[in-house]
């Protein structure tokens, strides 16, 4: 079959502020398998520009495939893009299969079958064993309900079959890097660089995270085997950054080690960052040499609120002593940490507000990422946020840098100045400013300033974007407008069944 893979433009400040672009791991770890299995597979990334829709049609009618499929990492905010673009190619390619994977299809695969009749079926789950089964069943013109972990529509309505099983041997599915040109895509400021994934899933039990369920279990790829692979990524392809889109990479120390020993051997120049838990970077305290060594440049802290309150109420399992702890001994290793806090919690008042800065300013980290709290329904968090009062019904608008639901004691203009002001008082204090113009370590200094410039940038888009966009003072709650709780389909996959392969592939 002739396959067409197609990143659409996303709206999000993250995607269109920045002047570097990640490759779309997603869908080239799909590309892989696909191709190995004889089909033709081809990639539109339309993040570059961004291409406008009719250009996405003109290319995809120049493709002429058989079959289009989507998905998109910021899956909830960019699904509007991609249900524009996937109706504009169904009517310019007559007969085409539109197949959708994600996060976002992989929960609301009712309701887009229901509205959106020219998707063809839906990929719930990690898809590389999946959307090889569905090709193959497509290409022959066999019965759909023979393929677990997809949703199709028949006579009846919509149709969902039973779950797929993890994938337990994640080098058995590689990743199709042959489909990109790698000196399109950058990172940290103009590096060459690639999103890799160590891992998949998370074993803590954070209520609001839309991924937990989604991957069900954790799982590691083989340590030496991943760091040959990012080495050769290096050699061949002159790839710098290595950011890993892992949830958490480092669950296992053991393996965690393995990894970094083995790119350690591999003596290559490379820079890396992600994310990970303030208790694993304590827990590691030992080997943190290690992290420097391997190249590691900074960790994305999910502090998410430094209110131990807030911190029971959304399951997160941390401490703010926890946090202050990782964040000096990253310093101490020459490794930079930028902290998550995320605002917009109902009951929060002026007072949670400051307090919340003040134990941030004591955490002291070099960065800073603010985040709006935004409830996805498929997780135990939605029940809790269920009755609140949505203020923004542009689901474009639903990527966690904007402000979605309304708060009981303050108006969203207050929660706004407070944001800003806390990003503020974070970047500007004499302590972070003198490290981002003297750090001593010239590589540490370059990302910071990189980190420092992008602000800059975002800072006036986010404050024109509140000035501009539309929000209501009385609009539904949030079930009334996603619908009923779905926490109980929360594990998107099955950890039970024995994993059965169909056909070739060929491992990395």
């Amino acid at each position: 079959m002739r396959i067409l893979l197609i990143n659409v433009p996303h709206p999000a400040i993250g995607s269109r502020i920045p002047d570097d672009h990640l490759p779309p791991l997603g869908l080239l770890s799909i590309g892989g398998p696909l191709i190995d299995d004889g089909h033709d597979v081809g990639l539109i990334d339309a993040e570059f520009g961004p291409m406008p829709v009719q250009a996405i049609v003109a290319e995809a009618s120049r493709f002429a495939p058989d079959a289009v499929l989507f998905g998109h990492s910021g899956s909830t905010s960019g699904h509007p893009v991609i249900a524009e673009v996937a109706q504009a190619i169904v009517k310019a390619v007559p007969g085409v299969r539109i197949v959708y994977g994600g996060v976002f299809p992989t929960y609301h695969w009712r309701d887009i079958l229901r509205e959106e009749r020219y998707v063809t079926a839906i990929v719930r789950g990690e898809g590389e064993e999946t959307a090889r089964r569905l090709m193959r069943a497509l290409e022959a013109g066999e019965d759909l309900r023979i393929i677990n972990g997809i949703a199709f529509r028949d006579d009846y309505g919509p149709r969902v079959m039973p779950p797929a099983p993890v994938i337990r041997d994640l080098d058995a599915y590689r990743v199709g890097w042959e489909l990109i040109d790698h000196a399109r895509y950058s990172y940290w400021g103009g590096l060459c660089a690639v999103v890799v994934q160590f891992s998949r899933g998370c074993p803590h039990l954070c209520n609001y995270c839309g991924q937990r369920g989604f991957w069900t279990r954790w799982r590691h790829r083989d340590p030496v085997r991943f760091a040959k692979e990012l080495a050769r990524l290096h050699r061949e392809h002159g790839v710098k950054v290595i950011n890993f889109a892992d949830e958490n990479p480092t669950v296992s120390k053991k393996a965690w080690r393995a990894f970094l020993e083995a790119l350690i051997a591999e003596d290559v120049d490379l820079i890396l960052v992600g994310s990970t838990r303030a208790d694993d970077i304590v827990r590691d305290a030992d080997i943190l040499h290690l992290y420097k060594k391997a190249g590691w440049q900074r960790f994305l802290l999910g502090m998410e609120n430094t209110d131990e309150k807030t911190l029971e109420l959304i399951r997160k399992g941390a401490t703010t002593t926890i946090d202050r702890e990782a964040i000096r001994l990253m310093r101490q290793h020459g490794i930079l940490s930028m902290a998550t806090w995320v605002v917009g919690f109902e009951e929060e008042t002026d007072r949670d507000h400051w307090r919340g800065l003040r134990q941030l300013l004591s955490c002291d980290p070099d960065q800073i990422q603010m985040l709006y709290v935004t409830p996805h329904r498929w997780t135990p968090y939605f029940r809790l946020a269920a009755e609140r009062r949505v203020i923004q019904t542009d689901r474009r608008l639903w990527d966690y840098k904007h402000q979605v639901l309304a708060t009981r004691h303050m108006p969203p203009w207050r929660v706004l100045l407070w944001f800003k002001f806390t990003e503020m008082v974070l970047q500007c204090r004499p302590k972070a400013l003198l490290r981002v113009l003297l750090h001593r370590d010239a590589g540490l200094r370059h990302a910071m300033r990189w980190y420092t410039q992008m602000g800059r940038r975002v800072w006036p888009h986010e404050i024109l974007g509140f000035l501009r966009d539309k929000r209501l003072k009385n609009g539904p709650t949030v079930q009334e407008f996603w619908g009923a709780p779905q926490d109980m389909e929360e594990e998107s996959m099955s950890s039970h069944r024995p994993e059965r392969r169909v056909g070739p592939s060929r491992a990395a």
